[in-house]
């Protein structure tokens, strides 16, 4: 995207979030009784929570401290209670809508309508604290997916695979030291034959996981034949080649547009993310150009972050896709959105004789909240059979 496209979108993006605060805004207000103290206090919060999202942007990037960690992880919070806010306003505003015609408050708020409206307030107000706690804590407990496949190939030095996936860690800010270290920790006590890594490891601007010190957690990841690692659209979003730099010098093995034969016994073919042809004015190399020479009697496994046009790898022969990106929607109910955009949004596919697991990922972009959906390490068990 070039800088005035960049302007253009960033400026739409802008005053969407700002009249959306508005008008969560107003109609908070609006429900508040007339204290005046009481209203100032609640315009400072609820500003203070709104801009700080757009300031923990800007700190990111311009200074890494710990005020601008905190203000971040404030704001990235306050997204996902926008969402919730969000909703139950545009709820309430439509019974309201529905009562101008049809009488159909009760008795209680009609005779009580001031006061209604405070305890409408301070209940939606609970209510969205306690999603936005409960997908907090959610979100910080992946949960291990085991899926068993059989691969009807010879896997020549193996008749099986230990495969550990973990798509859309998105190391940063937010999924720092604790978090890295419990996803490390869950995926070395499945003992993987090899890890592979489908895309955004890191979030965006890798600086966050260079001061945090993360690729020294990735180090410790432990597998038979390694860790391999795919870009994904967040690594172009944050500078993809200091973050492939930053990740290659940590074990991991960066595969873009690229094969690698493991033990003589199966191939990982890795795709650079679709955000490439963006970048690079050029197309990233099509299934068959990377597969051509290979010796399809082998196993092919397959990383391609975003599950789009899921036909080309039944079509070129693929025996196993792993994808990610799409985090089921991360927060409901996006992943009714999800599901429209994606043939799979999450879970496991068949066609012809390729398998497909699109993960709804393990670490969290925006807010590090999930209510869509539990984060998930995924295990999956091939056998090879001929």
């Amino acid at each position: 995207m070039n800088k005035t496209g960049f302007i253009i979108f960033f400026s739409i993006a802008l005053t969407i979030y700002f009249s959306l605060n508005s008008y969560i805004f107003i109609r908070g207000l609006q429900a508040l009784p007339s204290i005046r103290t009481l209203k100032s206090s609640y315009i400072f919060i609820f500003w203070f929570l709104s801009l700080s999202f757009v300031a923990g942007r800007i700190l990111e990037k311009s200074a890494i401290t710990w005020y601008g960690d905190a203000i971040t992880l404030i704001g990235a919070l306050w997204l996902a209670a926008m969402l919730y806010f969000l909703l139950f306003t545009i709820l309430f505003d439509v019974i309201r809508a529905v009562n101008y015609f049809v009488n159909v408050y009760p008795d209680f708020i009609k005779n009580n309508y001031e006061k209604s409206k405070q305890i409408i307030f301070l209940a939606t107000s609970l209510v969205v604290f306690l999603i936005v706690f409960c997908g907090y804590l959610n979100a910080k407990n992946p949960q291990i997916k085991t899926v068993d496949l059989v691969v009807k190939k010879n896997g020549t030095n193996l008749k099986s695979l230990n495969i550990v996936a973990a798509s859309d860690i998105h190391l940063g800010t937010i999924i720092s030291n604790s978090r890295i270290e419990n996803i490390v920790n869950k995926i070395n006590a499945l003992n993987p034959d090899i890890v592979l890594l489908p895309g955004d490891v890191v979030d965006e601007d890798v600086a966050p996981v260079i001061k945090n010190n993360l690729g020294v957690t990735l180090e410790k990841i432990k597998s038979r034949f390694g860790t391999y690692a795919i870009t994904g659209n967040h690594e172009y979003i944050g500078g993809v080649e200091p973050a492939v730099k930053y990740l290659s010098q940590h074990s991991l093995n960066m595969l873009r547009d690229s094969v690698v034969l493991i033990d003589n016994s199966f191939y990982i073919i890795g795709r650079e993310d679709l955000s490439f042809n963006r970048a690079n004015h050029r197309n990233r190399k099509t299934i068959a150009e990377l597969i051509s020479g290979l010796d399809k009697s082998k196993p092919l496994i397959l990383l391609d972050h975003q599950p789009f046009h899921l036909e080309e790898a039944e079509i070129n022969g693929i025996d196993l896709q792993i994808s990610g990106h799409t985090h089921n929607g991360q927060l409901w109910p996006f992943n009714y959105i999800t599901q429209k955009i994606y043939e799979m949004s999450w879970g496991y596919l068949k066609k012809g004789e390729t398998n497909y697991y699109v993960s709804c990922g393990v670490g969290t972009w925006g807010p590090p909240v999930r209510t869509g959906n539990t984060p998930e390490i995924v295990n999956i068990k091939l056998k090879f059979e001929n």
